[in-house]
């Protein structure tokens, strides 16, 4: 489909719901906002599922309030794979009408997709989008829309951030989006309890593939009583190390372990989270894995070793 098609599409829809996928991000629950409050704007009931609430987000949150309707149709924006729903899977598989993407892997089953891999995150394409729904630009939507890119390319650090992406962020400032503010409480603040669980997680730092390969962990009991929202962008900690060529990050959830690969120097983070059934985009992917944390980290380094 063309970004126009899209457009077309949606015009044509009312009762949506805009689904994300599960431990949401700033693309993630950025994207979803932006698109539900233009769809308000146009005369449209739309309303955002998520999974959870994380507490440095409640700005985002705080914007729209959810009309009360029967849904009709169903769109998911920034969600990879459909396992990817969470808890809320099963109520909506097969249901999905339209996907919204930038990740290459994408594998979700809809009878309309666009996915566009070149963005730096799904909040580029709702920009895009927004004009063509017959909606504008306005300040709530323009924080939703910075956070969803800043946070996607790391406050414009990562090797995903284009010009492109430069000059979206130039004009949402132009619309009077809280820069400072966004940019404080997502890349600047820190509670306590996070502070302590990163003391945890350097003690236990392993290295491997001659020291370009670091990979860190927390288990259940580390993370005991923090919200997701003081755990988001430990997955960068440990690609940041002098020499690190990738870095791994085990998360240790009820059933499994999430893995986070964020990689430097062009090594395919993608290609390697696909050999676990995961995916996402070259420099920054995921997975999940099954077993005991010993055995989980063994996989990794093993895979890490023969990639490196």
């Amino acid at each position: 489909m063309t970004l126009n098609e899209v457009a077309k599409l949606i015009i044509k829809l009312n009762n949506i719901e805009i689904l994300t996928h599960n431990y949401p991000d700033g693309d993630c629950l950025g994207s979803a906002f932006a698109l539900a409050l233009a769809l308000k704007q146009i005369g449209k009931n739309a309303r955002v599922i998520t999974t959870d609430k994380p507490k440095n987000f409640g700005y985002i949150f705080d914007k729209y309030e959810s009309a009360e309707f029967e849904a009709e149709h169903f769109i998911s924006v920034d969600v990879a794979d459909e396992k990817l729903f969470g808890e809320v899977n099963k109520s909506y598989e097969g249901k999905i009408e339209l996907c919204i993407d930038h990740h290459k892997s994408n594998r979700v089953n809809a009878p309309y997709k666009y996915v566009e891999e070149n963005a730096a995150a799904a909040g580029e394409i709702i920009f895009e989008l927004i004009p063509l729904l017959g909606a504008k630009y306005d300040k709530d939507i323009a924080d939703c829309l910075y956070t969803a890119i800043s946070t996607d390319t790391g406050c414009f650090r990562y090797t995903n951030t284009t010009p492109r992406t430069m000059r979206i962020a130039a004009e949402l400032m132009d619309l009077g989006c809280d820069t400072a503010f966004i940019n404080k409480e997502m890349f600047e603040t820190k509670t306590k309890a996070r502070v302590e669980l990163e003391k945890q997680i350097l003690e236990n730092l392993i290295y491997c593939a001659d020291g370009k390969c670091a990979i860190i962990y927390t288990t259940r009991e580390m993370t005991a009583g923090l919200g997701d929202d003081e755990t988001e962008g430990i997955a960068s900690i440990p690609r940041q190390i002098e020499g690190v060529l990738m870095g791994i990050t085990v998360r240790e959830k009820e059933n499994d372990y999430k893995i986070s690969v964020r990689t430097n120097s062009g090594i395919d983070a993608c290609a390697f989270c696909n050999r676990f059934g995961g995916g996402g985009h070259v420099a920054a992917s995921g997975c999940t894995l099954k077993g005991d944390l010993k055995s989980v980290i063994e996989t990794l380094k093993n895979a890490a070793e023969e990639v490196l």
